[in-house]
């Protein structure tokens, strides 16, 4: 073992853990003073543990210090919630989660958009429940008639009330069938309706998210809120939400028939009810906030794992597989302990049911013996009290097992709501460019407050221009494209476009001015044609294969099976990055705007691939300024000016050779490149 796993083994939290970096087998590819300097560096940054001592039970105490202590955890875990839930909402980055007004506001605006299947579902179900309700109010007369004529003597009539009501009890039992079928058929299209209708706006709302906004949120916030909270708002939705309208219904018809038929006999089931009420306010008064905060540790697991797995090769090269399974063992045991803080909220929950379940079936039967005693109530009102009492309990259980799945699906709605109430990184205004000009001034920028990475940069292009900027990896090359393609807006300073500010300018009146390539593409599920035309709704065949010919993709397209109707995306044909590369320039062929900023826009591509294509774009992009920031300096060597970023400041400004004959920052570049 080398002294570097000697290291990763021995120092930090997790030190003995069987992982890849700390087994016997593995070597670091960094030589050992420079792996044991990341394994010091990583240990010496670790704080706190993520999960407290106090929410860990006793190993030995007794069972009245262990239930003191579950109190405990509990209260402490009900304040990390409240804590978390309080941080959330007041992020200024990331994504925040939205307030119960406003999720009740959406709620009660989706419904209002179905009003009439809203009123399909009241009425077919209490017509549903009415019927069904009416059978034990028979039942209980037809034991009231037939004691009466058995002691009167007379067997036939009472033999032929009970074939009556045997009747009467089938033919309500079809009606209330009827009902049913209708009931669950306009609650099944009312879910599915507002299922469409909030799916709808959560997009729409994910779309109008401003990028700003989105690279400052984790990856792993953004995926679980996309995914996870929406199957959950989903699953609200289309069933717990209907359900809770139907049990809700029921129950109050119960109620109503219950007291109408003996008041005395209802009392056990409304005061046990009442009772049960108390600890179901006091749940939901809990509960979201615990759920909030699962989904937050769930976007956490994510992240982390985002991270891990798309920073594989670092992690292998410095020896933190150790470091990234300890993290993620964190990051599941404080998902563990929300998940335990609402557990406990339903279980304490769930006790209470249970009682005020069981017991009203024991006091009617109780209260109802000395009512029969003492004359205040029949036998057919005791029979009929303990029909509704089984016809109540069961719908009240429902209600309660949905508003849980409620809670779960309102927490899911206001994380995704809270994507909603991201505002705008820009204002449009009426101003249009007067013409293609791109100027900018005193251009700073601070991804955090205090910590510029652009420092007072100046820029003014001329119509035409090709300007390259070329430096250092993480001296602003690509933060300087941003601001100039009006992605960012400069924390001082200003970048206009024909003497209007970029950020002034609506996203799609923008992207016929400005548009902005990066290494970063996407290829979405569609033909090719459906991916080109993303630029340009309504271009023609004729026109996507002029724009697949400039950047050199026409001959593989058409090679393709269905050529530019092939399938392109998850499920469909699979493209190497530099096609998909390829794809995303075509779309910028097509969008045709006077300016263009392309950052690495090739790099995905071979070389000689890239100088080919770089080589068969320039006759199109003759007459258009073009800002290209790269690596690749053979792109600057083509450029009418060069601006060399270093530390945030244009450190060179100037044509290839007039920086080469300077001898400065550029010339050592170009030395570097053609050594």
């Amino acid at each position: 073992m080398s002294r570097a796993d000697s290291t990763v083994e021995t120092t930090g939290a997790g030190a003995g853990h069987p992982t890849p970096s700390t087994s016997p087998g593995w070597v670091s590819p960094l030589p050992e003073e420079l792996a044991a300097e990341s394994a010091r560096t990583w240990d010496a940054a670790t704080t706190a543990p993520a999960v407290p001592e106090e929410l860990h039970p006793p190993e030995t105490a007794s069972v009245v210090e262990r239930i003191a202590a579950l109190r405990r955890r509990h209260l402490l875990r009900e304040r990390r919630a409240q804590e978390f839930v309080a941080d959330t909402m007041n992020a200024r980055t990331g994504l925040p989660i939205a307030d119960n007004r406003r999720v009740v506001r959406f709620l009660g605006g989706l419904l209002s958009q179905e009003r009439m299947l809203v009123v399909a579902v009241i009425v077919a179900n209490a017509l549903a429940a009415t019927a069904g309700l009416l059978v034990p109010r028979l039942l209980g007369e037809l034991v009231d008639s037939t004691v009466a004529d058995v002691q009167a003597g007379r067997v036939d009539a009472a033999l032929a009330g009970a074939n009556s009501a045997a009747l009467l009890v089938a033919g309500l039992v079809v009606v209330q069938s009827t009902f049913t079928l209708a009931a669950k058929f306009s609650s099944t299209v009312l879910g599915q309706s507002v299922l469409a209708t909030a799916r709808e706006y959560i997009v729409r709302a994910i779309l109008r998210l401003p990028l700003s906004r989105v690279e400052s949120a984790s990856s792993g916030d953004l995926v679980t809120r996309v995914t996870r909270d929406v199957g959950t708002m989903s699953e609200s939705v289309r069933w717990a939400l209907p359900e809770a309208i139907v049990a809700s219904i029921t129950v109050v018809l119960t109620l109503v028939a219950m007291v109408s038929n003996s008041a005395l006999l209802s009392i056990p089931s409304i005061v046990l009810m009442s009772l049960a009420l108390f600890q179901v306010r006091r749940y939901l008064a809990r509960a979201p906030k615990g759920y909030l905060t699962e989904g937050g540790t769930y976007s956490r697991i994510n992240t982390a794992l985002t991270e891990t797995v798309e920073g594989a090769r670092t992690v292998e090269a410095l020896g933190l597989s150790g470091h990234r399974l300890r993290r993620g063992d964190e990051d599941i045991e404080v998902s563990g302990q929300a998940e335990r803080y609402t557990m406990t909220l339903r279980n304490l929950l769930f006790v209470v049911m249970d009682v005020a379940f069981s017991l009203p079936r024991v006091l009617v039967l109780l209260l109802g013996a000395i009512g029969y005693a003492e004359g205040w109530a029949t036998l057919g009102q005791i029979t009929t009290a303990i029909l509704y009492t089984e016809a109540l309990w069961g719908p009240f259980d429902m209600l309660v097992h949905t508003v849980d799945r409620v809670q779960v699906g309102i927490a899911s709605t206001t994380r995704l709501l809270g994507i909603a109430t991201v505002p705008p990184d820009r204002e449009s205004a009426d101003d249009r460019p007067t013409g293609p000009e791109l100027v900018g001034t005193d251009l700073r920028y601070a991804y955090r407050a205090g910590h510029d990475v652009l420092h007072g940069i100046d820029v003014d292009l001329s119509t035409g221009e090709r300007l390259a900027i070329v430096g250092p990896s993480g001296s602003g090359k690509s933060t300087l494209g941003r601001l100039l393609s009006g992605i960012h807006g400069p924390r001082t300073g200003s970048v206009t476009v024909g003497g209007v500010e970029l950020t002034s300018l609506p996203l799609d009146a923008l992207r016929t001015e400005v548009a902005l390539v990066t290494q970063e593409h996407h290829v979405f599920i569609g033909s090719v044609r459906d991916n080109v035309v993303l630029a340009r709704e309504g271009s023609s065949d004729e026109q996507v294969r002029e724009a697949l010919r400039a950047v050199d993709a026409l001959d593989w397209v058409e090679r393709l099976p269905d050529g530019l109707d092939t399938k392109l995306g998850s499920g469909h044909q699979v493209l190497t990055p530099g096609r998909a590369q390829q794809i995303a320039l075509a779309r910028l062929i097509l969008a045709d705007p006077h300016t263009i900023v392309l950052d690495e826009a090739t790099s995905l591509i071979d070389p000689r691939t890239a100088r080919h294509l770089e080589g068969s774009m320039n006759a199109l992009l003759t007459g258009r300024t073009v800002v290209a920031i790269a690596h690749r300096l053979h792109t600057a060597h083509d450029a009418d000016r060069i601006a060399v970023v270093i530390d945030g400041q244009v450190a060179e400004l100037g044509s290839h050779d007039e920086l080469v004959v300077r001898d400065g920052e550029y010339a050592a570049l170009w030395r570097a490149w053609t050594s």
